[in-house]
This record gives structure tokens, sequence and C-alpha cells, in this order.
């Protein structure tokens, strides 16, 4: 059974007022099967679906552009081999394209990154 959303779902969960919310989610499809082969009502999706169809929106991101994963936070830590990874978020937040190159300046508490050939040094 497919899940209802949006105002289909506030209507459904009207008509069915008083039953409970389990119950409820399994009746408008928020169900899936775990890999025993048992029903496993997805109660947390449910009310997440719901609180989107009354309006409610927590800014995840079904409302940035399409995208799944996280959103820039502009701190990065060190990776266990020591590397430095500059995520996606950032360079499609610059428009970069593939292959750009950077020089890389070393301050005494800051790495800068400098676009090379072309670069504004706007970072």
């Amino acid at each position: 059974m497919a899940t209802v959303s949006g105002k289909e779902l506030l209507k459904k969960v009207e008509e069915l007022k008083g039953t409970p919310k389990k119950e409820m989610a399994r009746q408008l499809g928020f169900v899936s099967k775990t890999k025993t082969g048992q029903e496993r009502v997805k109660l947390a999706s449910f009310m997440n679906a719901l609180l989107e169809a009354k309006g409610v929106g927590f800014g995840g991101s079904s409302e940035r552009d399409g995208r799944g994963g996280r959103s820039a936070s502009y701190r990065i830590q060190v990776q266990q081999n020591g590397n430095l990874l500059v995520g996606a978020a950032y360079t499609r937040e610059m428009s970069l394209e593939p292959g750009t190159e950077f020089e890389i300046q070393l301050g005494r508490k800051h790495i800068k990154l400098v676009k090379v050939n072309g670069g504004d040094g706007d970072d």
C-alpha cells in the first residue's frame, strides 16, 4: 500500500479520528517489512508526514535544492588518514567545476585556498 501525504493525509487522519496512532499509520501505508518478513510500522515517518501536511517544516533536505545530504557547516575535521575533505556543499556553493586548481597558503592558525589562473582571491 502506498503512503498518503498532504491534504489527503489530513483528510484520512480526520476520518480515522479516535484510532490509535500506530494503527492509523498502518492503515495509511506507513509500514515496511523487516528481513524476517515481519511488518514494521514507521510511526516517525507518519508523524513527520503529518507535520509536513500541516505546514510545519524543519528545514530539512526536502526544502533545499532537491539534493540530499547535509548543509555546509563551514567547519571540517582532519580525517583519520590526515586528509582534509572539502565537501560538495562548499564546491556547489562556489560554483566550482571539476579540475579547478587552488594554491594552498598556510597561516599560523588557518589554511587558505586561493584559486589558480584567474582566481580573484575571494574565499
